[in-house]
């Protein structure tokens, strides 16, 4: 049984989260700079089994690709490229960075620990791999 790993692809830094062996809890792993994505990924897959690759991906109001897209767009390619068995999902990460920011309030985070983004980009991921896994037990 594989892991389920997620990205939050932003310009600058990417959140990454994963969950347990048995898919049965999403949990933020890290931040890492954007254009270092592939070799990230080249490394984790090497020491763990990934089964499926979630990638938020930025929708407007409307649907419609929002302007991130310019991106990760590129980012996404390059990982298909370098890994071409890895199956890869897009899912829809409207008001992730919104939700997350308000996950810190609610844990308690003080402000100065809430300013940095880094932990705002692995909570992000959080919530979309845990959403995710949400709406595949509502499918069953």
């Amino acid at each position: 049984m594989g892991r389920i790993l997620a990205l939050d692809i932003g310009r600058k830094r990417t959140g990454v989260a994963v969950t347990d062996p048995l898919k049965i809890v999403a949990n933020g792993l890290a931040t890492i700079p954007s254009h270092t994505v592939v070799e990230y990924l080249g490394n984790y897959l090497t020491n763990e089994n990934v089964e499926l690759l979630v990638v938020g991906y930025p929708v407007t109001m409307n649907n419609t690709p929002s302007e991130a897209v310019k991106y990760i767009n590129p980012i996404l390619k390059k990982i298909e490229k370098a890994f071409p068995n890895l199956k890869i999902v897009q899912v829809d990460e409207r008001f992730t960075s919104k939700m997350a920011f308000q996950t810190m309030i609610d844990g308690g985070l003080k402000k100065k620990d809430r300013q940095n983004k880094a932990t705002i980009d692995t909570i992000s991921a959080t919530i979309i791999l845990q959403s995710y896994m949400e709406s595949l037990s509502y499918k069953q």
